[in-house]
C-alpha cells in the first residue's frame, strides 16, 4: 500500500493540509486506491486525519458514519491514521527538498 496526497493548494477550507488516497499494490486490491482522507491542522496544534465517511439524515439532523471500521481490534483506525501522518511528514520533507 502506498499513500499518495493531493495538497490543498487553495486553502478552502481553512485548515485542511490535504487529500490522501490509498493505492494498492498486490492481493485483491492490486490496483485500486480508497480515497477520501483528508489531512487537517488542528487549531491548538497538530494534525489530524479524517476517515472516508457517508452522510445521512434521520428527522433533518445531518449525521456520518465511517466507512472503514474495524473488524475486531478498535486500534485499527489509530495505526492508519499514524501511517497516513507519518507518510504527509516524509511528503512535506522531500517538498521542502525539492525548492
Amino acid at each position: 500500500m502506498t499513500v499518495k496526497f493531493v495538497p490543498n493548494d487553495k486553502g478552502n477550507p481553512p485548515g485542511k493540509l490535504a487529500d490522501a488516497e490509498l493505492h494498492f499494490a498486490g492481493g485483491p486490491l492490486d490496483g485500486l486506491k480508497l480515497i477520501g482522507f483528508g489531512i487537517w491542522e488542528r487549531k491548538q496544534g497538530g494534525r489530524n486525519v479524517t476517515f472516508p465517511a457517508r452522510q445521512y439524515s434521520v428527522n433533518g439532523e445531518r449525521r456520518s458514519y465511517s466507512l472503514l471500521r474495524p473488524v475486531h481490534d478498535t486500534a485499527s483506525p489509530d495505526t492508519l491514521r499514524d501511517v497516513i501522518l507519518e507518510a504527509y511528514k516524509e511528503y512535506e520533507t522531500q517538498l521542502a527538498e525539492a525548492v
